[in-house]
């Protein structure tokens, strides 16, 4: 009863609803797809269990399966850890420095943020990810980023026991011009296959490899981008904060240096801050070490400066100067901005020439903002938000909010 409790963990029964979601389905039907073909490929096909080869890669493949399903499931069911409802620094002195959710009626501690899917505040919130249907964050971002690794180390060897099945099952049969190809597939030929390979079975074998080769390059790049944060203790909507803390500091010519404050100094620092050997990462999801130039609230003070920022930035008109179709990766946009589009759920909005927004944040590559819509459409309640790429608009040389609110002040 203890081996089951650590391995998965439960806050309540009612975390099981998670996988009604097409994140998981979706994720968990691939892994029974690739997993039950390589092992299907392997036993009957290609490499028999009275080999010892054949035997190492069957406990392979059982291990890879049972280690991905480990840390997904770990992933989903341990969740990132919520600040508690109603939460208040211990120093009430601090809540100054902390901004107030109105939702959980509480602080948001150093590095959480307010989840709108899981309606509450995380803790250091990386993002929220659709696949396991939950936030990465403080208490799963091991489970979840050695997820990421397995993943695509699983599939890669799934698709060559996929390739080589397809290999030697039709290589005596169909002439693909491989004349020059040199295989030595005298141990393959030593036995019967139990079944003939059929065309189901060929069709069954080349749909799962589409889907574990897509599986490695999708789910690797991930991995790369996540271990990317992990290393400078960041987490991605911590890299948006420090791009635009530079952003603020440029705009303004305020003279700041902003040092980011959770990075340790040392990759391997910070990379024992997520990784331990107990599984649990250090720390009590509130209070964290922090640079020594720095203090526990410099990122908070930072991201109260920004808010402030962003509603008198808000007023500041851009207007489209190129047409965008709302795609993610726009590769006409530059590959700057294709390879740097924001790591997030949140819309991309569709652009023509004249198009007015007001942009409240960005990235050196893509701005967030409000399209400026027609006065039938607001009264509709209509709102279209959401990324678009820096390039394709330019600020606006008079901006009549900025105007009319100067105008105001040289009355009064």
């Amino acid at each position: 009863m203890n081996f089951l409790s650590t391995f998965v963990t439960f806050e309540n029964l009612h975390e099981v609803r998670r996988l009604c979601h097409w994140g998981p389905v979706i994720a968990l039907s691939v892994i029974a797809i690739c997993s039950t073909m390589a092992i299907l490929d392997s036993i009957i096909w290609y490499w028999p269990l009275d080999t010892t080869g054949g035997s190492i890669n069957f406990i392979m493949l059982i291990n890879w399966t049972v280690l991905i399903l480990y840390n997904y499931f770990n992933a989903m069911f341990v969740g990132p850890g919520y600040i508690p409802l109603g939460w208040k620094p211990e120093n009430h002195q601090d809540a100054q420095y902390l901004q107030y959710c109105r939702v959980c009626q509480g602080y948001k501690a150093p590095r959480s943020h307010h989840c709108r899917k899981c309606n509450r505040c995380v803790m250091k919130m990386d993002h929220h990810c659709p696949w396991i249907n939950n936030c990465c964050g403080h208490l799963n971002h091991a489970y979840f980023t050695s997820f990421l690794l397995l993943a695509p180390l699983g599939c890669s060897h799934a698709a060559i026991i996929f390739i080589m099945t397809m290999y030697t099952q039709l290589y005596e049969r169909i002439s693909f011009g491989w004349s020059t190809v040199k295989i030595d597939m005298s141990a393959v030929r030593q036995f019967q296959p139990l079944m003939p390979f059929s065309v189901p079975a060929f069709a069954a074998t080349l749909f799962a490899l589409g889907l574990a080769l897509g599986t490695t390059i999708a789910v690797g790049m991930l991995f790369f981008i996540q271990m990317k944060v992990i290393l400078r203790n960041k987490t991605s909507i911590e890299s948006w904060i420090e791009e635009k803390a530079k952003d603020r500091i440029q705009h303004y010519q305020t003279g700041e240096e902003f040092i980011f404050p959770y990075d340790l100094g040392t990759r391997w620092l910070n990379f024992k801050q997520v990784f331990t050997w107990s599984g649990t990462p250090k720390g009590d999801g509130i209070e964290w070490p922090v640079h020594p130039k720095c203090h526990q609230h410099t990122l908070t003070i930072e991201q109260l400066k920004q808010k402030a920022d962003k509603r008198v930035r808000s007023q500041v008109q851009y207007r489209a100067v190129e047409d965008y179709n709302g795609a993610c990766c726009p590769l006409s946009k530059g590959l700057q901005t294709f390879f740097r589009t924001p790591c997030t759920e949140e819309p991309r909005i569709p652009l023509s020439k004249g198009d007015t927004i007001l942009a409240t944040r960005g990235t050196k590559w893509w701005m967030y903002g409000d399209k400026v819509l027609s006065e039938e459409q607001m009264r509709a309640g209509e709102r279209v938000r959401g990324w678009f790429p820096r390039r394709c608009v330019e600020k606006c040389h008079y901006d009549t909010a900025a105007s009319d609110s100067t105008s105001e002040k040289k009355v009064n």
